[in-house]
């Protein structure tokens, strides 16, 4: 298997140089030259597996460059830290699915695809005697994820930006009271989409990138997608009967949560549609339901992490949608950059449409849900969460069964479900021993130049 840039500007590379790739050197992003397919049968064989047992039989497909058993160990230990015994399990809520990805060291799903990308890291950089340096942008959860992944890694230092006082209080202390001597926060002056046009250009910098061994965590990070493929087919083996197609409500700013999706549905993956659920951050909604793709200013919301304009992963979807021309790919994020928007003709905007559905959910929406939620069923959602399920309320009017995606823990929103309930959160251990923690963390413009030099003064 290998892999290649949307934007066409690179030789294939296999599984490994594609993880420490990250971003393609040409700016894209990486995918595999093709997506492999499961059988009906070949699922249905897969119901009495555990998490890891499945993660094995999908992930596998992906890559050939690692043995078997090695990546049977690299699976078993990533999924060894999560404090149910199911991983990802599925409840049942008012005749809504519930899958609940938030069982991990942070408290949600990043650490399901991060985890394992930590322990791939290590185990290559062992291999080859090489040290990395991470760089990454985080509106909240993958910024305290990766760190956690990474965190005494031998080999391995890493950089995480955030959007300074844009993130939850549980969120920034996650990241800044780990004093791990390879992890450095920094707080940007500046939106989500600051930190992730700096990560960008020092990535494209590729003389700074060969010299200091950039690579990176966020979900451009074709490993992190691929690791998430596995729960949407755990999900359904718990959900559907043979055969059955599900519909799955996605919270998502980045893309990345519900590109895995798109990947498991064609994969073979029974999926009767996918919803993207946005917050008022609503350009994917805005795209889907109405053909714009036009970026507008980032608002603050009860859902942070998904206060993003610019979704990264949207870009692979593209490759798709364009019948893998990467010419066009470039010449529409050329357009982005001068213009402000993509263009898109009739055909691809209909051809949109019968990939996903969207609703954009709002602040009193959001709080309405999760209060009306936990007083029907007693089950307290997040205001990411929330805003999948609302969607879901709004889109699907008929009885197929439809599982929300729940993409982190309650507590790590306190302040939102108080709000919502007038009930204070029951608090985690993982949380409560936060409080009171020293902590370490660098403020900075939204500047390159300040990152760059901050990144040169800390490796050498």
């Amino acid at each position: 298997m290998r892999y290649l840039s949307t934007r066409g500007g690179i030789a294939p590379v296999r599984f490994k140089d594609a993880v420490m790739m990250g971003l393609a050197d040409d700016g894209g992003l990486l995918l595999p030259e093709s997506i492999p397919a499961f059988s009906a049968a070949e699922l249905e064989s897969w119901r009495s597996l555990s998490y890891p047992q499945l993660a094995f039989k999908i992930i596998s497909r992906f890559i050939d460059d690692i043995p078997a058993s090695d990546l049977q160990v690299l699976i078993d230990r990533s999924y060894a830290t999560f404090n149910h015994p199911e991983v990802t399990p599925v409840v049942q809520k008012d005749g809504v699915y519930i899958l609940e990805l938030f069982h991990g060291v942070t408290l949600a799903f990043k650490d399901v695809a991060l985890q394992f990308l930590g322990n791939l890291f290590e185990y290559i950089l062992q291999e080859r005697h090489e040290h990395l340096t991470i760089v990454g942008a985080t509106s909240g959860d993958t910024g305290s994820a990766a760190i956690h992944g990474v965190r005494g890694k031998a080999g391995i230092s890493i950089f995480i930006l955030h959007p300074h006082g844009k993130t939850s209080p549980v969120q920034a202390l996650q990241m800044t009271s780990v004093l791990d001597e390879n992890v450095h926060n920094i707080a940007v002056d500046g939106t989500f989409d600051d930190c992730q046009d700096i990560v960008k250009e020092l990535m494209g910098d590729l003389e700074f990138k060969q010299k200091y061994s950039l690579g990176a965590v966020n979900s451009i990070n074709w490993a992190r997608v691929l690791a998430q493929v596995v729960y949407y087919i755990y999900a359904w083996l718990r959900v559907a009967k043979q055969g059955q197609k599900v519909v799955f409500s996605v919270p998502t700013g980045n893309f990345g949560d519900i590109f895995a999706g798109y990947v498991a549905q064609q994969m073979g993956l029974p999926v009767e549609k996918l919803l993207l659920a946005t917050n008022e951050n609503n350009i994917l909604t805005r795209f889907i339901n109405q053909g714009d793709y036009s970026v507008g200013t980032v608002v603050q919301t009860l859902s942070p992490s998904m206060d993003i304009q610019v979704a990264s992963n949207f870009e692979r979807y593209l490759f798709y949608l364009f019948k893998q021309d990467a010419a066009r790919v470039s010449a529409a994020f050329a357009q982005l950059k001068t213009e402000g928007k993509i263009s898109f003709s009739q055909q691809e905007l209909q051809q949109v449409r019968q990939d996903f559905r969207s609703a954009s959910v709002d602040r009193q929406a959001t709080l309405e849900t999760i209060r009306q939620f936990k007083h029907d069923t007693g089950y307290l959602l997040d205001p990411h969460t929330a805003v999948g399920v609302r969607a879901a309320q709004e889109l699907v009017a008929d009885d197929t069964p439809v599982v929300c995606l729940s993409t982190a823990h309650p507590a790590k929103f306190g302040e939102a479900v108080v709000e919502a309930t007038g009930e204070a959160v029951p608090v985690p251990p993982a949380i409560a021993r936060l409080e009171g923690l020293p902590t370490r963390c660098v403020r900075m413009q939204a500047d390159a130049g300040q990152v760059r030099e901050f990144i040169i003064s800390t490796v050498g």
